[in-house]
């Protein structure tokens, strides 16, 4: 079974139905015993990261978030859940994230000609061998809307980063954690391919 967290950060009725499309009966979900039970678990989520974690808070979301992240099972950020799973956003400076991966969310630089938030399709440079990317082609074209990105720790866990105003790191992958700042379930057959690939973990 896979879970998808529900915390009201928008976005889940679009990922449950892509993986409807894939031939899963995804829960959407803030049950601790159902997320730590589950197969696989997605945190989606468009909006502010305070906000966003002062609404894990209150669900009791956060320990239940590590724990799935500490018993291995595979975890996959989106979007908003991307920058969550890392310690801190310039969008809500003191605010702490969930700290499963060192890194820092930063404000996308202004840059001349360019609109922030950044919205629309964008190539990937893909790392050889990164799970959740295998058939795709490096290059391929996915679809963001943000207007701060991810700044890694640690380069080795960045499994695909684009251009935009400044170097982004796209997607991360490490053990059992994942995640993208685009959002697959909006990015057509690649999209799909790549929750294709995280489900069959």
């Amino acid at each position: 079974m896979i879970a998808i967290i529900d915390y009201d950060a928008g976005n889940l009725r679009s990922v449950e139905k892509a993986l409807v499309s894939l031939g899963e009966q995804p829960v959407i979900t803030r049950d601790r015993k159902a997320i730590l039970e589950a197969d696989k678990v997605i945190l989606p989520g468009v909006g502010a990261f305070g906000d966003a974690m002062g609404r894990l808070h209150q669900y009791g979301l956060v320990e239940a978030i590590r724990e799935t992240a500490a018993q291995g099972t595979p975890f996959l950020g989106i979007c908003l859940g991307l920058q969550l799973i890392f310690e801190s956003s310039e969008e809500s400076p003191g605010v702490e994230g969930l700290g499963l991966l060192p890194g820092k969310v930063l404000r996308i630089p202004d840059c001349p000609g360019l609109k922030i938030p950044h919205m629309g399709w964008n190539s990937l440079d893909i790392r050889p061998g990164a799970s959740l990317f295998q058939g795709i082609e490096n290059g391929a074209y996915v679809y963001f809307v943000h207007s701060y990105y991810l700044k890694a720790g640690e380069e080795s866990v960045v499994a695909a980063s684009t251009e935009y105003s400044t170097h982004i790191h796209a997607s991360v992958e490490k053990g059992n954690v994942f995640a993208c700042q685009f959002h697959p379930e909006k990015s057509g057959a690649v999209g799909l391919q790549i929750l294709k690939n995280f489900i069959s973990l």
